[in-house]
Parts: C-alpha cells; sequence; structure tokens
C-alpha cells in the first residue's frame, strides 16, 4: 500500500525522502474547462504538488444543499491532478480565509447567534461534522495511501490569529475537528498553519499535529520560529506569498520576480517543502469575494491575479520562469518546450458592443425579487431575509418634512432612490451613513449590495444590510418592506424585458438599469471586458456572472474565460447601478490590472 508520513527529518513518500513542492490553484476560481491547462503547467515550472482550499459556502450555499457538480467538482479537480502525475493537498476549512464571501464560512449558519464561530460550541462542531460527512469521503477514496493524489489536509487554518479564548479551550476545539476528519476515514497527514510567529504558532496548533507556516520574505529568520515550535520533522511554508491581492479602491500588488525567487531559493536549499501562494490566482466570478475590515471596510476585487507565477488568463509571467529556474536548481523539472520563455501573450480579441437595449433600475427591480416584499416593523438585516450575498430592496414612506435619512451602519453599500430617481448613496468604506432628501413626500427605495462578506478577524459571521435605526429629521423610520433579489440570474429573468425594449441607440449617456449588446467574436478565445466610462456594477457574457466591475479600480478589465465565448450571437450584459457616459463597452487586447506602487 502507498504511503505518506511525516517522519524525523522529512515527509516521506513510500518511504523515501519527498521535498514537497506545491502551488496553491483554487478550482472554484478557474473555469473547469481551464483546471486542465493549469495544472499542466504547473507540471512544467516544477511543481509536485497542487494545493487547494475548500470553500464550505461555495458547496453548501442555502441550507439542506451540498453541491459537488460542475464548478463545484472537486473530485474532478483532484482526478486531474493525478492524471498529470502530480499530489494534492487539501485545506477543507472549516474557515479557510483566502479573500473569499465570509472566509468560507456560511452565512446561513452564522445568522443563528447561538452557533459559536470557530470554537468547541455543539451547533458549530454539529454543523462541521454535516459538511466533512458531505465533503471528505470523495477525498478520502482519493488519498495516496489508496492510489490517489491526497498527500495531507489540513485542520482549521491559521487559527492563532483568530479570537482570545484561552489555549485549552482552543486545543478542545482543535481536537474536536481532529476527531471529525478522522471520522471520515482520512488516514493521510493532518497539519495546522499558521504565521510565522511565536504566538500564533503556539495558539494555533496542537502537539500532536504537524506545525507549517505562511511567510514570504527572510525565509531563513521565519524557518528559525517554525523550529522552535516544530522541534522534528520536515519545515514547510504552507503558504509562500508570493503576491498580493486586490482591494476595491487600493493599487494594484505587485511582489518582484528576484526577490520572490531568492526567497524560494533559500526555503529549498534549507530543506524545506513549500506551498506557493498563489501559483495560480484566477477569478473572483459571481459574487464570491470577501472583505476586510480593520477600521475601513474593504471590499476583494474580482480579479485574483494575486501577481502569481500563472497570471489570471493562464499566461505564464517572468515570476514563472524564475521560480521555475530556481526549482530546477534543486528538483527534477519537466521539459517546458511547449511554452515560449520569451514570448508575450497573444492579444486577445478587439471589438466594441453596442448596449442599445436597456431596462431602467427602478423597471427591472421588480422582476429581480426573489420573492414577494415582507413588512418588517423595524429595519431588518439581510439575514433576516435569508438572503446570504447580492442585493435587497427596501421600501418605506416619506413625509414631506424628512429632509434627511441616516442609518446606524449600512453593510455595505445602498444606493437612494425617492420616487425612483437615485438622491445619493449610503456607503460603508467612506462611512457615508446619511443622505440628503428632496422636499416632498415619495416612495423611498434602498438598493441594498453586500459586497462582500468580512473573510478575516472578528468581524467574521457579521450580519449585513441595513443596521438601524434609520432616521430622518423628524423621526425614526419603523415601518418597511423588504425583499431579497435575484441579481445572479438578471439577464434570464428579464429576458422578455430586454428582448422587447427599444433600440436605445449608442449616442448619450447611458442611465442606471440593466444594458444588453450582442457582439461575434473568436470562440473560444479569452477575453478581457474593459467598461471606461461605467461607474460600477455587475457584468454578465452569455448569462455567466463574470463578476463586479468599479471605477473605484484599481482593475480596469474584467477576465471572460474562453469557454464562455462563441463564434456568434454572444450576449453582454451589464447592471449599472447609477449611470454611464457611453452606451458601449469593449473588448480590448489584454488585461489592465491598475495602477501600482512601483
Amino acid at each position: 500500500m502507498p504511503t505518506f508520513e511525516i517522519g524525523p527529518e522529512d515527509f516521506l513518500l513510500d518511504g523515501e525522502r519527498m521535498q514537497v513542492v506545491s502551488g496553491a490553484l483554487h478550482y472554484f476560481r478557474v473555469h473547469p474547462d481551464q483546471w486542465a491547462d493549469r495544472i499542466h503547467k504547473a507540471r512544467l515550472m516544477g511543481l509536485n504538488t497542487i494545493e487547494t482550499y475548500v470553500p464550505w459556502n461555495f458547496h453548501a450555499p442555502v441550507p439542506g444543499v451540498f453541491d459537488l457538480d460542475g464548478r463545484r467538482d472537486l473530485g474532478r479537480f483532484l482526478d486531474l491532478v493525478a492524471a498529470e502525475g502530480l499530489h494534492a493537498i487539501v485545506r477543507p476549512g472549516p474557515y479557510i480565509c483566502a479573500e473569499w464571501d465570509g472566509g468560507g464560512l456560511p452565512a446561513w449558519l452564522l445568522a443563528d447567534p447561538a452557533v459559536g464561530v470557530r470554537r468547541h460550541e455543539p451547533g458549530f462542531l454539529d454543523a462541521i461534522g454535516k459538511y466533512y460527512a458531505s465533503l471528505l469521503p470523495l477525498v478520502a477514496e482519493r488519498q495516496v495511501t489508496r492510489g490517489g493524489p491526497v498527500l495531507m489536509v489540513q485542520v482549521e487554518n491559521e487559527y492563532g490569529a483568530y479570537g482570545d479564548d484561552p489555549l485549552p479551550e482552543r486545543q478542545k476545539y482543535l481536537r474536536a475537528l481532529v476527531d471529525l476528519v478522522r471520522e471520515q476515514d482520512i488516514e493521510v497527514p493532518l497539519f495546522t498553519c499558521d504565521q510565522a510567529n511565536d504566538e500564533m504558532l503556539e495558539r494555533g496548533g496542537l502537539p500532536e499535529l504537524h506545525r507549517t507556516a505562511t511567510f514570504g520574505s527572510r525565509t531563513t529568520e521565519r524557518l528559525e520560529v517554525l523550529r522552535r515550535h516544530q522541534p522534528t520533522g520536515p519545515l514547510m511554508c504552507m503558504e509562500f506569498w508570493n503576491g498580493w491581492f486586490d482591494s476595491w479602491g487600493l493599487e494594484h500588488h505587485l511582489a518582484p520576480a528576484e526577490a520572490n525567487a531568492a526567497d524560494l531559493d533559500d526555503l529549498l536549499t534549507a530543506g524545506g517543502s513549500v506551498n506557493l501562494y498563489m501559483f495560480h490566482g484566477g477569478t473572483n466570478f459571481g459574487l464570491t469575494s470577501g472583505a476586510n475590515d480593520k477600521g475601513i471596510y474593504r471590499p476583494i476585487a474580482t480579479s485574483y491575479d494575486y501577481d502569481a507565477p500563472l497570471a489570471e488568463d493562464g499566461t505564464p509571467t517572468a515570476k514563472y520562469w524564475a521560480m521555475r529556474d530556481v526549482i530546477a536548481r534543486h528538483l527534477p523539472v519537466a521539459s517546458a518546450e511547449e511554452l515560449d520563455r520569451g514570448a508575450d501573450a497573444a492579444p486577445a480579441p478587439v471589438l466594441d458592443v453596442a448596449l442599445t437595449a436597456h431596462v431602467t433600475l427602478p423597471d427591472a427591480l421588480p422582476g429581480l425579487l426573489r420573492e414577494e416584499p415582507r413588512r418588517f416593523p423595524h429595519v431588518p438585516s439581510t439575514d433576516d431575509l435569508e438572503l446570504w450575498s447580492g442585493f435587497a430592496v427596501y421600501r418605506t414612506d416619506l413625509r414631506a418634512d424628512d429632509a434627511v435619512l441616516s442609518v446606524g451602519e449600512i453593510r455595505d453599500r445602498a444606493v437612494v432612490l425617492v420616487d425612483g430617481e437615485q438622491v445619493g448613496v449610503l456607503d460603508r468604506g467612506s462611512h457615508t451613513f446619511a443622505v440628503a432628501l428632496p422636499a416632498g413626500a415619495g416612495e423611498l427605495t434602498l438598493l441594498v449590495e453586500d459586497q462582500g462578506r468580512v473573510n478575516y478577524g472578528p468581524r467574521i459571521g457579521e450580519p449585513k444590510g441595513i443596521i438601524g435605526p434609520v432616521r430622518t429629521a423628524v423621526r425614526t423610520l419603523d415601518e418597511w418592506q423588504a425583499a431579497a433579489l435575484r441579481v445572479e440570474d438578471a439577464p434570464e429573468l428579464l429576458r422578455a424585458a430586454l428582448d422587447t425594449a427599444a433600440d436605445g441607440g449608442t449616442d448619450g449617456a447611458a442611465v442606471a438599469g440593466l444594458h444588453r449588446g450582442t457582439f461575434d467574436s473568436v470562440a473560444g478565445a479569452d477575453h478581457f471586458l474593459r467598461l471606461d466610462g461605467w461607474t460600477k456594477g455587475l457584468a454578465w457574457v452569455n448569462g455567466e456572472l463574470l463578476g463586479r466591475y468599479w471605477s473605484l479600480g484599481p482593475t480596469h478589465t474584467l477576465y471572460v474565460p474562453g469557454p464562455l465565448v462563441r463564434e456568434s450571437g454572444n450576449e453582454l450584459v451589464l447592471l449599472e447601478l447609477h449611470g454611464a457616459a457611453i452606451r458601449r463597452a469593449s473588448f480590448v487586447a489584454a488585461p489592465d490590472l491598475g495602477i501600482t506602487e512601483q
């Protein structure tokens, strides 16, 4: 029977020393038809292992559902890893961070205030047990001990950075997770990972579990810290940060390839094992991106390029070749003759799309309702609406003397309309919690957007929507109607309205609402959608929600995976929340991820 063990000094695969050289590749951030290509390029760079997180809420979007099909087919992804001759590391959480919505924890679970977040609490552990029972059997049958690719499975994730529970309680929680994992026939080694910090490594692990660290520089120093907490066995950097993620409103992050390569060389020279975070970042498709809040709420951008060795569109970068050269000095590396080291990426198709059909935002909202609006004697959160991501609509009546609208807190953003006319925006990121109202009575509508649940720190699990009280100049607004929207399905839900919409032409500005155009192009070719002149919203190609766009930047293009594009009759739909200077969109030759610090 094949074996993978943690030896006194090294990882041992079938009794022989194995230096794990892994790369993070998240199946949930890559179109399934492109999984094999990205995995193949990982092997050509010299990697022998692929690591992936598993986002619980991606597979369990609502209570009672667990989906392992299509984009969620982790089994197929692991089979493709094996077919390429590589091994795998699986990190199923339950919490993953990963700049993913809520850190992977289901919002529907944490909406129950009795459920303890990341601690030894019966409701939380019971839910994790059901999650593991749905997920881990497919991992168990693909363990290396059964002829599959899976070498190791992680327990929790950077737990040492979370909470202030005393060490005995923390260890009680981690041991409960270990028991739940082992109950699903996982027999390969388990491990924890924490930042290379003495306190975090102590608080986040167990004496009986192998500890790994996360860092991106000062390799020798960080390995010394890890060795203090892992006295024997192999040293492994489970997240070697060779880039960084982008947040809306900030710069695009770059990490110099030469510095990354030098630090990687130090790590491999010391005999350490490594997992590059990320080898290939991919894209936060749909409404999946998370957010950080360290006093200022900052939602994560749609692109998760991460300045990784393999760019968002799968193109090898200078960092790819620099790291491949380093790996080749330590381990055998496959021939990469099919990849041209000096070649620039072939330009993507360039064309303009006229967005001539539109439905205004006030006219579109009724058709997007998930359900009939419910009445509330108080302002509800979106959790009260059982909306776990996306948009909701709130309505109430205004009096002539109300004059101003103020909310206790908005999570995260709301377009404010009076009788269908936009009068302002409430915004968590800029701490804009008040808007002046026009004179006169009318109907107040708030289109509330969840821009991503916090994925790191103490605000994990907080409710979304409008957090009261809601006041005007003269009174508190207590009577509300509210409903969740199905914006993910907007093109299909409003198909009839778009089909019958009058041709608005291409001249002049575009109003807030749903806009559609069609285009012909190169089937199967990657595209880059550029929306100069548009403000903020969502974009679909052929019914697939690419994600959010925002003139705030840094990202100026959205990646369109080639498998989504047909030769003719392609459909582009935008949900524009504010309005645009033009009624056209462009597909451009290359990505533009925005300004950098350099």
